[in-house]
């Protein structure tokens, strides 16, 4: 009798990657899923990325206004439906692109009956108002206006509107929310592959105000958890130097210590040999201690003296476990000398003044 064969089911292998799928997305929504995770790994992930949406990506937002009459919140507002509170509530939902990241000033000025919207509201070439039709106000006579500065900076998170705080008088604050991400949802279910149960799918969805796309949005916080966690691999390595213990940690921006070594124009032989000792990025070098990049193979003093003149040329600081032990630290690049303003002046050639009483 033949027996269905249930072992020869594929299972997930040891190299067997996570795969992302996005399966809905739009300017403002998206719904990601990813999957096969070990488990655990489903709220490892999840958690963080939360997190970092909601409160880590920059954004602009408007953080005080000026009010045309208007010294302070508790005014009037003549001839329009809302109150200064009410409209400041108001414009804490106008959503602005940054096209260069830098603040600046927009202007709305209304005259005549009707209602007043974002769209309104004239703003610099380097910014876009991605919600026009958000609601601001109502003119409800032919003699009433409404001119309003607006001030509009880069942040990250949320500032809580603060009065009186070095602002003139008129000067009114608004809550400010720099976030473009305003919710996040993440699920975590069970994963099969062939017959184990134990595997994990995350579903991450995530909504945005319409400044920044959702995955763009998903790219940026994972992009910042990677910074932070890189940090980590700036340990020093098992080797322990002769005397003083581990190597010490190397502080250098991530970019610097994930850059290929192919990046320091390096001469073939001088490459190989690093390959040979398995260093293939800068930090992994700039870790090593001097005598234990003496110690690859055909790696000399000749190599050694053109890594270190590559370092150099690249700006990136030598740290002192790679540094011969006499050679001095490295001095910052000196400032150019100009000649002062004397030195530029001909000195006279005359001989020195006779004295009169001679």
């Amino acid at each position: 009798m033949d027996f269905p064969s249930i072992i020869s089911q594929p299972e997930k292998t040891e190299g067997q990657r996570p795969v992302l799928r996005v399966v809905d997305t739009t300017d403002t929504y998206a719904k990601l899923i990813l999957e096969p995770l070990e488990e655990g790994y489903g709220p490892t992930l999840g958690n963080p990325l939360r997190r970092v949406l909601l409160r880590s990506l920059p954004g602009l937002a408007v953080t005080w206004v000026r009010i045309n009459n208007v010294p302070h919140e508790f005014t009037a507002l003549p001839h329009i439906r809302e109150d200064v509170l009410t409209f400041l509530q108001h414009v804490k939902g106008i959503r602005i692109r940054g096209l260069s990241g830098e603040g600046g000033r927009m202007h709305l000025a209304v005259h005549g009956p009707g209602q007043v919207c974002a769209g309104d509201i004239i703003a610099p070439a380097h910014m876009e108002i991605v919600n026009p039709e958000h609601y601001l106000a109502t003119i409800e006579s032919p003699e009433g206006s409404l001119e309003v500065e607006f001030n509009v900076e880069p942040g990250v998170g949320y500032l809580p509107a603060q009065q009186g705080q070095g602002l003139p008088i008129g000067t009114l604050a608004v809550d400010a929310i720099f976030s473009p991400v305003f919710k996040v949802n993440y699920l975590v279910e069970q994963s099969r592959i062939g017959q184990r149960l134990t595997y994990e799918r995350l579903i991450l969805e995530v909504w945005t105000d319409g400044t920044i796309t959702p995955v763009e949005a998903v790219k940026k916080a994972s992009q910042k958890l990677l910074d932070h966690f890189s940090i980590f691999t700036l340990a020093p390595q098992a080797a322990q130097t002769p005397g003083d213990g581990a190597v010490p940690i190397v502080q250098v921006p991530p970019e610097i210590y994930h850059m290929p070594v192919e990046r320091l124009d390096l001469s073939t032989r001088t490459l190989n040999c690093l390959r040979r000792g398995g260093i293939s990025k800068v930090g992994e070098l700039l870790e090593r201690t001097r005598e234990q990049l003496m110690q690859i193979r055909n790696f000399g003093e000749r190599s050694y003296e053109e890594v270190m003149q590559q370092l150099t040329a690249k700006g990136i600081t030598i740290p002192a476990h790679l540094r011969k032990p006499d050679a001095p630290p490295p001095s910052p690049p000196r400032a150019e000398t100009r000649p002062t303003p004397e030195s530029d002046t001909p000195q006279s050639t005359a001989g020195p003044t006779p004295d009169p009483s001679a």
